[in-house]
């Protein structure tokens, strides 16, 4: 697979001025301003190949929409080198433009007091599709996005999760080959992310669309991308698969085990009313108990599952097994909160 997003190294200052501390107006804060610099993003590089869904995830102020301005020819990188669908964002913005296709979550493309089928007729012209090609696509987007029942209102009046789907056909209509989301499940309800992120699934799976999504929510992450990239300050601190960042950073893993009634019965209990599991290996405990389900504690360091599995097989009549995973919002708050990505960084140059 060939790669459409390219980075190398890139850095974006900011130089934010501001009157000096103790002048209030005056010809010398004028001419003599207090300059500092802001680093956005702090040598990033990232590799995406065709028809992959990356989360892009970080605190508010990590760089990431910087980063997706720059990657879009919005903003001018600092240092670093760039190319997305083999073009340079900044020189060959035109050319990128008939490429990708960009969602910010917070502002629309669309315009305002008009009804929505009119900003997607305009947005044809604009970017010079094809009427036989502009019919297709619209055919399609109206039936995956069920535009039908407000194609004809005034863009002002629909609702945030259909404002979303109007913004996504828009950002459509032209056929990108790379599409990509700042936000774009901000401020909907549960339905209207469901439907969102089903949309998402299907554009990948049947066109092979990629697909670059930032997101504070981590639901949508979990959903829709086998990869997510980590930044903070600007830096990145994390790239692999949500599988990965769980097994390493998430803490305890939960298995529930369904008992024979009469063996879970015959169990003596602790001091906390906790049934006692004789022999339990280290690193493996009881959290809590109810009926023929008992909860069991244990990280992969301790003993992978299917080996605790295996062992409680060997000692009771398993009726079920299930497994509760961390949420992987709680897994990425303990990476910003306890720095873990950082210190095993550190502990790798220290070596």
């Amino acid at each position: 697979m060939s790669l459409i997003i390219e980075v190398e190294g890139l850095n974006k200052v900011f130089r934010v001025t501001r009157r000096r501390p103790g002048i209030v107006g005056g010809l010398r804060s004028l001419v003599n301003p207090e300059v500092r610099e802001v680093s956005a993003v702090r040598d990033l590089s990232l590799a995406v190949e065709r028809g992959e869904m990356i989360g892009l995830v970080g605190p508010n102020g990590a760089g990431k929409s910087t980063s997706i301005k720059m990657m879009t020819g919005i903003l001018m990188p600092t240092s670093g080198t760039l190319r997305v669908a083999g073009f340079v964002p900044l020189h060959q913005r035109r050319d990128l433009a008939a490429r990708i296709g960009v969602v910010f979550g917070q502002r629309t493309q669309l315009w305002w007091d008009l009804p929505l089928i009119d900003s997607l007729r305009l947005l044809q012209h604009l970017y010079r599709v094809p009427t036989d090609r502009y019919q297709d696509n619209l055919q399609r987007l109206r039936t995956m996005l069920e535009l039908d029942e407000f194609l004809d209102t005034p863009v002002r009046q629909l609702s945030l999760g259909q404002r979303m789907r109007g913004d996504l056909a828009a950002a459509l209509l032209h056929d990108p080959e790379l599409l990509y989301l700042d936000e774009p499940t901000i401020g909907l309800d549960v339905v209207a992310k469901a439907r969102i992120r089903e949309f998402l699934l299907t554009l990948n799976a049947e066109r092979g669309t990629t697909i670059l999504l930032t997101t504070h929510d981590m639901d949508d992450v979990e959903m829709l991308c086998p990869r997510i990239v980590i930044i903070d300050h600007g830096r990145k601190l994390y790239d692999g698969t949500v599988t990965d960042i769980r097994e390493r950073f998430g803490g305890d893993r939960q298995l529930v085990a369904v008992l024979d009634p009469a063996e879970m019965a015959a169990l003596n209990l602790d001091e906390a009313g906790l049934p006692t599991v004789e022999n339990l290996p280290a690193g493996v405990r009881v959290m809590q108990a109810e009926g023929p389900r008992i909860w069991l504690s244990f990280t992969s360091e301790a003993m992978p599952a299917h080996e605790l599995v295996a062992w409680l097989g060997t000692r009771y009549r398993l009726r079920d097994v299930t497994f509760q995973e961390p949420e992987i919002e709680d897994v990425i708050r303990r990476i910003y909160e306890e720095g873990l990505l950082l210190q095993e960084e550190e502990a790798t140059l220290s070596v």
